[in-house]
């Protein structure tokens, strides 16, 4: 790693070196989310619900993308940033390389997988007879094509953040959002393509960024350990279960979310079209909550990780601190802006009146999550960064998927329609005061020990 991005992590002032990680990564998280809205919007602007609501029943399929990206790009990441911090180049550089291949071979059998399990698998996501076509349509492109470069580009941001090239990394992910948003309407409204012409634009998308990514880590190979050479890709130095133990927790998370969302759409379904269309505008809005605290968690890995490695535990506690600041101010800013704005922000998606009021109500209910889900995130992270596996595993599990399911069935019986958008802020809240009880020991638990490599 080069000098300057060394002491980006060990002496830097701690805000400014929170600042310098975490901004580009927040930006180039907003601008995925605005692409993966941008999606939403542009078919939104067909004025058929059975569209968006098509583009909603994919989002659980879609995600498991992301799920694999984190596995092996968060887990990559916290394993290289350690080994950096140990200046053991040689473990870093078998690290990168056994992500980079494991997460090709991975994401191109997931999207093969998704295309032959198709008549299964649809029904199971909730869609019916009228929307079946244009979630095939969708799927297809995105998923079916598009595994690998959608996989590798988030991949490829996470490993080269790992040595201090956030900027790049922003860069890159903001590329692939930017021309996600130019291509968008060019296939679906000049080609006439519909959704499909959005599908095509965000594979096409992915695969530019991730060009850049493969031509920026050629043009650093001499100084990264960051390389493609697959003879490098190796299982010495127990890299596969290291990898795997931290990176499963993000990979937990967003499966997790995919099988909450999955549910949700199952109940949804059972009121309207509509009633999925405005679930699916408030998701994707609310994802820029999500974004934020992404971005926050995911810049501030490395910094964290490299310190509490290289033994610098004050360093690294300040960092913490920082982070976990700056997070949850913007977090409540940003709920009290989705909150207050929520109908007009629905109404610039579609201007179907029953859709709109959907999607403003569930968007107000789901934005009071928005502080608790900052904060849960930075404590995996946290976790992540020190090595420690079980605890960020277990509020992993917490937040999609188990508890959030378990309140949808009451409060579906009890308030209808709106306490499964209830179930969200629930489940955030109780995650949020266990997250409390576990990440402040261990703290304080730091404070006293000498790190160690293995956490």
């Amino acid at each position: 790693m080069a000098g300057d991005k060394s002491s980006l992590f060990s002496d830097v002032l701690v805000r400014k070196a929170v600042l310098t990680l975490a901004i580009p990564t927040v930006i180039s998280q907003l601008i995925t989310v605005v692409y993966n809205m941008a999606d939403t919007f542009f078919i939104g602007q067909l004025n058929d619900p059975l569209q968006v609501a098509a583009a909603t029943l994919a989002m659980p399929c879609f995600m498991f993308l992301t799920a694999f990206a984190n596995l092996f790009g968060l887990g990559g990441s916290s394993l290289i940033s350690r080994c950096l911090g140990l200046d053991d180049q040689e473990k870093a550089r078998h690290t990168a390389a056994f992500c980079i291949w494991t997460g090709i071979a991975v994401a191109f059998l997931y999207g093969i997988a998704v295309l032959l399990l198709e008549p299964v698998l649809f029904p199971v996501l909730g869609a019916k007879a009228e929307t079946c076509d244009y979630l095939r349509q969708y799927v297809f492109w995105t998923i079916g094509i598009g595994a690998v470069p959608t996989v590798m580009n988030a991949e490829f941001s996470h490993l080269i953040r790992s040595e201090g090239y956030s900027m790049q990394a922003g860069f890159g992910v903001a590329l692939g959002g930017i021309l996600n948003i130019a291509l968008d309407p060019l296939f679906i409204f000049v080609f006439r393509m519909n959704i499909a012409g959005a599908a095509i634009a965000t594979m096409l998308s992915n695969v530019i960024a991730m060009l850049y990514f493969i031509g920026f880590i050629i043009h650093i190979r001499k100084k990264s350990v960051i390389a493609f050479n697959p003879k490098l890709c190796s299982v010495r130095y127990k890299i596969p279960s290291e990898i795997i133990a931290i990176g499963l927790p993000g990979f937990v998370m967003t499966m997790m979310s995919t099988i909450s969302n999955t549910a949700l759409n199952h109940m949804v379904a059972g009121y309207s079209n509509t009633a999925i269309a405005g679930m699916g505008i408030a998701k994707k809005i609310d994802l820029v909550a999500y974004a934020i605290a992404q971005g926050m968690t995911q810049g501030t890995l490395p910094l964290i990780g490299y310190n509490y490695s290289s033994g610098n535990l004050d360093r690294m506690k300040d960092a913490t601190k920082t982070a976990f600041a700056y997070s949850l101010l913007v977090a409540a800013c940003g709920t009290v802006l989705l909150y207050f704005f929520a109908a007009p922000i629905a109404g610039s998606f579609i201007s179907d009146e029953e859709t709109v009021h959907y999607g403003q109500h569930f968007l107000k209910i789901i934005c009071l999550a928005c502080p608790t889900t900052s904060f849960n995130f930075m404590c995996i992270t946290v976790f992540q960064a020190i090595g420690r596996k079980v605890q960020p595993l277990f509020l992993s599990l917490l937040r999609k998927g188990s508890l959030d399911i378990v309140f949808m069935l009451p409060l579906n019986g009890s308030m209808g329609v709106s306490g499964i958008a209830w179930a969200t802020p629930f489940a955030d809240w109780i995650a949020f005061v266990i997250s409390v009880a576990l990440v402040v020991p261990c703290l304080k638990k730091l404070g006293k020990e000498t790190a160690s490599w293995d956490g």
